[in-house]
Parts: structure tokens; sequence; C-alpha cells
């Protein structure tokens, strides 16, 4: 255990952690069986790079910059791929007839022991992190990997047979020449699915047109193209997709919703699959559920320190309704399970009601609404009641029956959270009342509503100082005076962020508490307009204000704060 609070303390010496969230870490790390390392930085404490080096530090070993250093081939070929993806490990340089390996983990001794076997060779430990070696070893290998690609697709431009003409296809008549499970198609779909792990995306979008199929993954919010496979692939990807999801191969004409489990690397993750059928064939999308992204803390989303302290009083309120509003994409489940993961403890009962379950929370009690036996939202809600909970998590408020059982809970003394579609904060409260809902009911029980979208935050590596024009500074609504004091900073790219200069991504909030002077407006019925500006002249931060201080922090950058919120009057 001595070891263990070396590097520990060797972050605390350099005010990178303090003790309180080193305690944290050790108790969620027993909890969920991680190693303390991994946790300080999915907790957000420290990052990976810091972490590691401490560690370096107290082995007294190496730390490698991956994103600096260059492996020649000639090295690299001295491991297998499949050894090096096996044991994330990667082959550094040859040292006194030795071969120096970069690890993440240096106490795993029967690896290196492994290594010396298969390599015939003395093993030298260096270290990195291991998201950067796996990384690392896509890269470096990832040339044979393009190859294999490369061949898989020239399996089926070589071979005689079509798998699925498109004439077959839209007669219906295709199936037999389908072949979704020969092993070219098998590995075309394990690749898709694994590359855009790698690149972190949430989305997998499979767009058939006239002569080509469009593959796009949407990184960090945004649709990032890939190659296109030939047009004939297309049926045959499309039902290796749905064998995978257990949906219907046969169906073709109707929209078809299904879910694969998948394990990438050391990763078990979900994908929730929609087919929609267009006029050139079927579209399919695969919704990337990866459970660490959403275990997030309160702290971890971005809130200001003053909406922070508001929200976190607002979540240890015995009843009341709190709304989490924004389109779709803007991180609301996230917020929303944040909040839930802070208030899970033993003696509270957590019931939710969904549309569908995303992500399966432990210690919480999740119901998935079910349309085609009647079990909807209002129906959930309803019977939930009776099963005595604490707190309770609706979905979507889609309609009255929906808002008007969810206000009843609230009055009953349970803390409700639910989201709406739509653009602001104030924008929730005339929603609401549009849905049929009385006024004096929505100014009772609504206590808050979060609005908020997510942003790209600028990259760790690469991020330089930078000085907006004052043109932009202009249209921003910046000033010369708090541009003096800012810090705008900018990604130039690099391999860390795959060349765009961004990495990661922050909310940026409005929080418009329930005063009574806005309850007054609600209980009358008032437009959005003088909802909006009585919250602001009370000290709500719009979302745009909200996003420029995030801004003249470096966090992000002005362009990111325009392409998702507009600047308010």
């Amino acid at each position: 255990m001595a070891k263990k609070a070396d590097f520990s303390h060797i972050l605390i010496r350099q005010g990178i952690i303090s003790e309180e969230q080193l305690g944290e870490a050790k108790r969620v790390a027993k909890s969920s069986g991680k190693k303390v390392p991994d946790q300080l930085v999915v907790l957000g404490y420290a990052t990976g790079d810091e972490v590691m080096r401490a560690i370096a530090q107290e082995h007294g070993l190496d730390f490698i910059d991956l994103n600096e250093v260059v492996i020649p081939p000639s090295i690299v070929e001295l491991v297998p791929e499949s050894v090096a993806r096996e044991n994330a490990i990667l082959p550094m340089a040859e040292e006194d007839g030795g071969l120096k390996v970069i690890v993440s983990d240096p106490l795993d001794l029967d690896t290196f022991e492994k290594l010396r076997f298969i390599l015939n060779k003395k093993v030298e430990i260096a270290l990195a992190p291991r998201e950067m070696i796996l990384d690392a070893i896509n890269r470096h290998y990832g040339q044979m990997e393009d190859q294999s690609a490369d061949s898989m697709l020239q399996e089926f431009t070589d071979t005689a047979i079509d798998f699925t003409e498109t004439e077959q296809e839209s007669e219906g008549g295709g199936d037999e020449v389908v072949d979704e499970t020969s092993a070219p198609i098998v590995r075309l779909t394990q690749l898709l699915i694994q590359e855009a792990v790698q690149l972190r995306a949430s989305d997998i979008h499979v767009e058939p047109f006239e002569d080509r199929v469009r593959i796009r993954y949407r990184i960090d919010g945004v649709l990032v193209e890939r190659d296109s496979p030939p047009r004939r692939l297309l049926g045959a990807l499309l039902s290796r997709i749905k064998i995978l999801a257990n949906i219907d191969i046969a169906e073709r004409r109707r929209p078809q919703d299904g879910r694969i489990k998948v394990t990438v690397g050391e990763k078990q993750l979900d994908l929730r699959v929609s087919m929609l059928p267009t006029n050139h064939g079927q579209s399919a999308v695969m919704r990337v559920l990866d459970k660490d992204s959403i275990r997030v803390g309160v702290r971890q989303l971005g809130l200001s320190e003053n909406d922070f302290r508001q929200f976190k009083n607002l979540i240890r309120r015995p009843n009341g309704i709190i709304l989490v509003t924004g389109p779709t994409g803007s991180g609301k489940t996230t917020t929303l399970y944040a909040a839930l993961n802070e208030l899970n403890k033993p003696d509270r009962k957590i019931i939710t009601a969904e549309d569908p379950v995303e992500y399966y929370l432990p210690g919480i009690n999740q119901v998935e609404v079910k349309h085609n036996i009647g079990l909807d939202f209002a129906m959930i809600i309803r019977a939930m009641l009776r099963q005595a909970p604490n707190v309770i998590l609706v979905g979507e408020m889609r309609d009255s029956e929906t808002a008007q059982m969810g206000i009843q809970a609230s009055l009953t003394g349970h803390l409700v959270f639910s989201t709406l579609h739509t653009n602001d904060a104030p924008g929730a409260v005339t929603r609401m009342t549009d849905m049929g809902v009385p006024g004096y009911l929505v100014a009772s029980s609504v206590m808050a509503v979060l609005a908020q979208r997510l942003v790209r935050v600028v990259c760790s590596k690469c991020k330089q100082p930078y000085t907006p024009s004052d043109a932009i500074l202009e249209s921003a609504g910046i000033t010369p005076e708090m541009a003096e004091g800012a810090k705008f900073m900018k990604g130039k790219g690099c391999g860390h962020c795959s060349k765009s200069g961004y990495r990661g991504r922050i909310g940026i909030f409005e929080l418009m508490m329930m005063t009574n002077k806005i309850r007054e407006l609600a209980f009358a019925g008032a437009a959005t307009q003088d909802i909006r500006k009585a919250a602001l002249s009370q000290g709500m931060v719009s979302l745009y204000n909200d996003g420029i201080r995030k801004a003249m922090i470096g966090q992000t950058t002005i362009e990111e704060i325009f392409r998702v919120a507009k600047k308010s009057e």
C-alpha cells in the first residue's frame, strides 16, 4: 500500500490533487473495483499524463510523450500486432540487445515475463497512459490495418459474385445473394465499430446514395466523413448490422430499432441501432453508448461556480420539479444522470421512466416506456408513485398528461427531474402552459430550469494563445477592457485531437431560478420575452454569456459559441 501512497503524494506535493480528492478517488475505486490512478482521471482531478508522470517518478522509470516520439517501422515490426494489442504495449527502441517497450502499468510483471518469453529478449520498460498507447498502436500498426481494410474491399471488388445488386434489393429478391456472414463483411463491420470507438465517436452513420455508401462519425458533436465502401456492399453491411442487433433482416420498408452489445479492447459498449428506409436503400445510425461517459460528477459538467452552488442546493431539496432543456444531443441525459449519481444513496429510492433506457445505473430502478402495450410516461408515473420513491426522473415531458402527473408528484413531496425541448430556460415555463398545464401549477411546482448546449474544448496538447480580430470581438460583444484580461486559446491541431484543435466537450448553461417575480409572471401566463427579461435582471447568466466567459478563460473558442448559441438582446 505504501507504493500506492507514493505516486499520490507526488501529485499532492505538486498541487495537482488535494487530500480530499484522493480520498474520494480511493472510495470510488474501492466500490467500483477500479484502480486509484484510473479513478483520479475518470473523476477529472488529474489528467492521464499527470498521473502517469507521478507513477513513473515513483518507480524511477522514463515517462514517454507518445505525441512527440517517432518510432521507426523497423522497431514496430519486432513485436507482432496481436501481442501489442492484447497487452497494450508498444516497442520503442533496441538497447544493448534488449528491447525497450512502453507500458501503462509498471507492476504488471506477468506481462513482462510473457514478453521476454515471446520475444526472447531482455525487456526494459517506460511508461505512458494506456489510451495514448492504444492510439499509438493504431497509428503505427495502422498502415498494415489500412492495407487489410483495402484488401478486404479488394476481396469484394475482385470476386465474381455481386453481393447486392440495387435492382435485386428493390425487387426484394436479393436475400439469397447477400452473404452477411462472409468473413470480409464481418471484419468490415467490426472495423467500422472499432474505429468509431477509437476516434471517440458518439454516432456511426451509414448512408446510401445512388452511386456510393457514405460513412460518417460524429466526433465531439461534429460529423466527420470516413471511407466510402462500394455501393454494392450496402445490402451485406446492413444485414450484418441487423443480425448483430437482432433485427428482422427481411423487413426493408419500415423503420426498425435494435441494440448491439460489443466489446472493443476492454470496453463493453452498447450500440443503439436505428434503421430508416430512404429512396436509395436503408440508412443506419448506430449510437455508441459508453457507460464511462455518464460517470461524471456534477462538478465535471462545466457549471460556473455560482450555478454549481445553486444546482447542488436545488438537488438537495425534498420536493419540486427541476427541468433541463435543450435540443437533442445537448447533454441533458448526462446532466440528469450526474444529479442522480449524486443523490444515489442507500437511504433514497430513485425511479426513472425513460424512452428508451440508454444507460443502466446501479442502485436505481429504471423503467422503459413501451408504447405497444400502452406503457407510457403517464402510466409509469402513476404506478411509480405507489412505490414510495424519494426521487423521480421522467425522461421527457411530451404532453399535458405527463406534465400534469409530474407536477402532481412534485406537489405530493417528491423531487422530480425531467427534460423539455426548448431553446432557452424561460421558454420552458411558457411551453408547459402551452401544453395545457395551468399557470398556477407551473408557478407552484417548478423550482428551476437549466438550459444547456455542448461546446468543444480546445485541445490541451496543442493549444496556444491567440488574439481574435477586433471584428470578431465586436460581434461577440467583448469590449477592449474585457479582452485585456482574457486568455483566448486556439488549438493548432495535433495527433491527440486528430488535427481538429479540439478534444472533448463541456457544457454551457443558463440556470433560471424560479424567484417570486418569475412565479408571478408564470401564474399570469406572461410571454417568454417578459420572463427572460425578469430572469436576466435577477442575475441569470444567459447561455451565450456563459459560453463567452468560457472562451475568455481559454476553455473553448468564440467560433464554437457562435456555432451553438445566439447572442441575446
